[in-house]
């Protein structure tokens, strides 16, 4: 097995673990990570996020397969359930993610999931008939990306 594919293997078995500390630390300090929420996070805004989302994911369960990886890029797919915090409604979500590395560390993280799918799931029946709308998924990357500056001035992590 390649060390990169290693290196994706014990960040998802982390996740599973709800270990924060030890996705953060699989992050390059100038790693960059991106999905349909957290657009463009950069350096320690990327371990920031996976640190608040294992801690408000009290119910988290999260599987992944598929993981492959070389010198330069990897892949992996994974799926979590949990509760949305915001509205206690259960989310199931189903992500491919795609990885490049540098001296040992994941450099860029890229998730790709259906953002309109995850509203309907999360916020029920708006999200359901307006999760489409660039104006609400805005709204929802807003209030992600508030919490998580929140989060980071909370726990001293600048």
């Amino acid at each position: 097995m390649h060390p990169n594919e290693e290196l994706i293997q014990k960040f998802y078995t982390a996740f599973q673990s709800k270990d924060g500390n030890t996705m953060a630390a699989s992050y390059h300090t100038d790693a960059e990570f991106s999905d349909p929420v957290f657009k463009n996070l950069k350096g320690k805004e990327v371990g920031a996020m996976w640190l608040m989302l294992v801690e408000r994911g009290q119910n988290l369960t999260v599987r992944f397969s598929n993981v492959k990886a070389d010198a330069e890029k990897g892949s992996a797919d994974w799926e979590a359930d949990y509760s949305f915090s915001k509205t206690g409604r259960m989310v199931y979500n189903k992500i491919h993610a795609e990885f490049t590395f540098q001296d040992g560390k994941i450099k860029t993280h890229k998730d790709n999931f259906n953002l309109w799918k995850w509203a309907g799931m999360a916020l029920g029946t708006p999200g359901t008939f307006l999760g489409w709308l660039p104006s609400l998924q805005n709204k929802i990357r807003k209030e992600a990306l508030t919490g998580l500056q929140m989060y980071m001035k909370r726990k001293k992590i600048s």
